[in-house]
């Protein structure tokens, strides 16, 4: 086989691939006999029928046609594996010469994976700073506490609205005169001194009673989600249906005995406060986490082609339209009720996009540089902790995703998270014990006998290896760690 690349632009080349006239020769009676072999011929045994009778019942051309095909699949593969390329995009194939007796030539076109150069991810620094926890912010956790077990009491005839009452109002908001989706509804929810809704537009129903009607003006904030708003001043025509307000309980040892685990107001305030101050240092933990993966990226050189970008793109845009059907939207209703169009919403995303691929490459070539791989140990606890997770039989969970062609990705995740806890463990700095084992709690209750018996079927050690390379294009966990939303302020409570 003779390959010959040729670059067409930037970052698309042509890559040429001659097979030899003996080879194509032998895949055509390859060919031949496999068609004998399924074609049914009067006067012959079906599987028994003469390479001349194939030919003369299916023609010649079908033949070579259908050889050229097998062909051209089998040296496609081959030749990317010998010049190690990995296209980024279909590849476009064109057979130039397909003639028996002559050498089989085609083209392959197609983007490639592009080739980075690594720069330090070993060392890096990055500043780890918490937040203090202050005392009106602890007592602010207790009164949102406070305001969830609140009492809802109908405001007396002719009591004007306060601070902190709950609504219900009518609005109609225009711009120049003009009205704009989702600026209307009817008998809308509203907590005043929420601040859900833009600018002082609940300061401003402060004072007015049921029945009372008022134009709201406000302004939109330059950075609004729907950009065809955003930095524009709009009135809304407001009347008010009904008006609650809110009764908070005290806040004495007898409440806190009611509604959490804890006996005095003293020891609820110190386990909010220890609680916020956990969070704090989570977050300022992940987010010196996320500086070092950062720099690591940085410090990478790579030129990267547009279309990874547009792809990523594509593939974040899928996955917030099935976010937005299972809360029964989608992404064509989300646009509609933002005001924009799909070449906003992609350019929007292209930021994010750009830093999650340049990532993945990152990731990819360290795990290559430092023989970072998935043991079968590593994959039998994935099993096992998904296994719980969606509460299938590890057995089961196997079979579906050999059947799906999914372990490559069960496979990519695990290789993922090794190398970013590699890049964190070896950060100025770092110590051993710093860097918790994702899923440790769960992990703890894995036994490892019940997990090697349930797997019958587990990969064995040369598939394993064959997956890995495959793993490679998959590695598409977006987490440093399982877990990166902040958890809510708050500790135990007892429901009423």
């Amino acid at each position: 086989m003779k390959l010959t690349q040729k670059k067409i632009d930037d970052y698309q080349i042509e890559l040429t691939v001659e097979v030899e006239a003996a080879e194509f020769s032998k895949t055509i009676k390859q060919t031949t006999k496999s068609l004998g072999e399924r074609i049914s011929v009067p006067g012959f045994r079906k599987g028994k029928v003469p390479p001349k009778i194939v030919e003369a019942h299916i023609g010649k051309e079908t033949i070579i046609n259908e050889a050229s095909n097998t062909l051209l699949q089998q040296s496609t593969k081959k030749a990317l594996t010998t010049l190690n390329l990995r296209p980024v995009t279909e590849n476009k194939a064109n057979v130039i010469t397909n003639e028996e007796g002559k050498d089989f030539v085609f083209t392959l076109t197609f983007t490639p994976y592009p080739q980075a150069k690594l720069g330090e991810y070993k060392n890096l620094e990055a500043e780890k700073v918490v937040e203090p926890v202050t005392e009106e912010e602890v007592d602010k956790q207790i009164d949102a506490m406070r305001n969830h077990h609140a009492n809802l009491i109908d405001a007396a005839e002719g009591d004007a609205i306060v601070d902190g009452d709950f609504i219900t109002l009518d609005y109609t908001g225009t711009i120049d005169g003009e009205k704009f989706a989702g600026g209307e509804a009817k008998d809308a929810p509203l907590d005043i001194g929420s601040h859900k809704f833009i600018g002082d537009f609940e300061e401003q129903l402060i004072g007015l009673k049921v029945g009372e009607e008022k134009t709201i003006k406000v302004t939109f904030p330059d950075d609004y989600h729907a950009k065809n708003l955003a930095g524009k001043e709009a009135e809304f025509a407001c009347k008010i249906n009904s008006i609650k307000h809110k009764e908070l309980p005290e806040l004495n040892d007898e409440f806190v005995q009611k509604v959490t685990t804890f006996k005095t107001v003293d020891e609820y305030k110190a386990s909010v406060r220890k609680s916020m101050e956990a969070n704090a240092e989570r977050r300022a933990v992940e987010a010196q986490q996320q500086a070092v993966i950062d720099k690591a990226v940085a410090n990478m050189e790579v030129d990267l082609p547009p279309v990874m970008i547009e792809n990523r793109i594509t593939q974040i845009i899928n996955e917030l339209d099935a976010q937005f059907k299972t809360q029964g939207m989608d992404i064509q209703k989300y646009m509609a009720f933002s005001g924009i169009d799909m070449d906003r919403l992609r350019e929007d995303s292209r930021e994010r996009a750009k830093k999650e691929v340049l990532t993945d490459i990152m990731i990819e070539r360290v795990a290559e540089a430092e023989k970072i791989s998935a043991t079968e140990e590593d994959i039998n606890m994935e099993i096992a902790m998904m296994s719980q997770m969606y509460q299938t039989p590890a057995k089961q969970l196997v079979k579906y995703l050999r059947d799906n062609g999914q372990f490559e990705i069960v496979i990519g995740n695990i290789i993922r998270r090794k190398t970013m806890k590699f890049i964190i463990a070896n950060m100025a700095g770092a110590k051993p014990n710093d860097l918790a084992e994702d899923f440790k709690g769960l992990e703890a209750s894995v036994e490892k006998k019940d997990t090697e018996e349930e797997l019958a079927s587990k990969p064995s050690v040369q598939s394993v290896e064959e997956l890995q390379s495959r793993a490679k294009k998959v590695i598409n966990s977006r987490a440093i760690t399982k877990d990166t939303a902040p958890a809510e302020e708050t500790t135990e409570t007892k429901e009423n």
